[in-house]
């Protein structure tokens, strides 16, 4: 199947400039298609079948994008905002036109976060009748009890309600104990595939505890690597979008 696209917008996409430096690199010389020196930055080409090179380097045609992003604290998980810094800020050396993030964080909510344009992997891995699970590092206030991870697991009233009034508990989850942090704060593992408005903080809230760091380690199977400091992101291997796309 034919599938036609200008040079520039292809170059463009590749974040080699803006429409007016491509216009001119062309000129230049500096593009191929199929080994030979474009002419023309306007001339359509077809991203499935033509080799399109520039300064001598193979660019391939990628119809979607994905990053992971370890986001720090003080981050929205927004495409724009009047007052604070966003997650595509963060993102400000490639191109982000059409980029969302998968779901969101709370601003003082660190860890993994996915950043794409492919809009029918964010709906599959966010609508509640899939189910993925979500696993999150919890740091907190009280050790927890025995009875309380119970009470977790099992589902808890979280303030929430159903539209005939009764109590909306939240689904089934499960808690793991981890080592204390460096703070010797008690830490656990909670994994939900939810996404209610601040879920887990009311969640320990309604087994009196508090929540003190809060961080995303996983969803589904994309797993937030131990090399990428917050703030830092990297684009997904073949592999890891493959496995989500399962």
């Amino acid at each position: 199947m034919e599938c036609f696209l200008r040079l520039d917008k292809f170059l463009g996409e590749h974040n080699i400039g803006t429409r007016k430096q491509i216009k001119e690199y062309v000129k230049n010389g500096r593009c191929k298609i199929n080994g030979i020196v474009a002419t023309k930055s306007d001339v359509h080409i077809d991203e499935n079948s033509d080799e399109i090179s520039f300064d001598d380097v193979l660019l391939s045609y990628e119809k979607y994008h994905y990053f992971i992003l370890n986001k720090p604290q003080g981050v929205v998980s927004a495409t724009t905002d009047g007052k604070n810094i966003t997650v595509l800020d963060l993102l400000k050396d490639e191109n982000i036109k059409g980029l969302s993030p998968c779901g969101r964080l709370d601003i003082d909510t660190e860890g993994l976060l996915l950043i794409t344009d492919d809009g029918g992997l964010i709906h599959r891995l966010l609508s509640p009748k899939k189910h993925v699970d979500k696993t999150y590092e919890v740091h907190l206030r009280d050790a927890l009890s025995d009875a309380d991870k119970a009470k977790l697991e099992e589902g808890v009233n979280i303030g929430d309600k159903k539209e005939d009034g009764s109590v909306d508990y939240t689904l089934p989850c499960m808690v793991t104990y981890a080592p204390c942090d460096d703070l010797g704060r008690p830490v656990i593992l909670l994994s939900i595939h939810e996404g209610r408005f601040h879920q887990v903080k009311r969640m320990l809230k309604a087994v009196g505890n508090e929540v003190l760091f809060l961080k995303r380690i996983s969803m589904g199977t994309l797993q937030l690597p131990d090399n990428l400091q917050p703030g830092e992101y990297r684009p997904l291997s073949q592999q890891e979008i493959d496995l989500l796309n399962k």
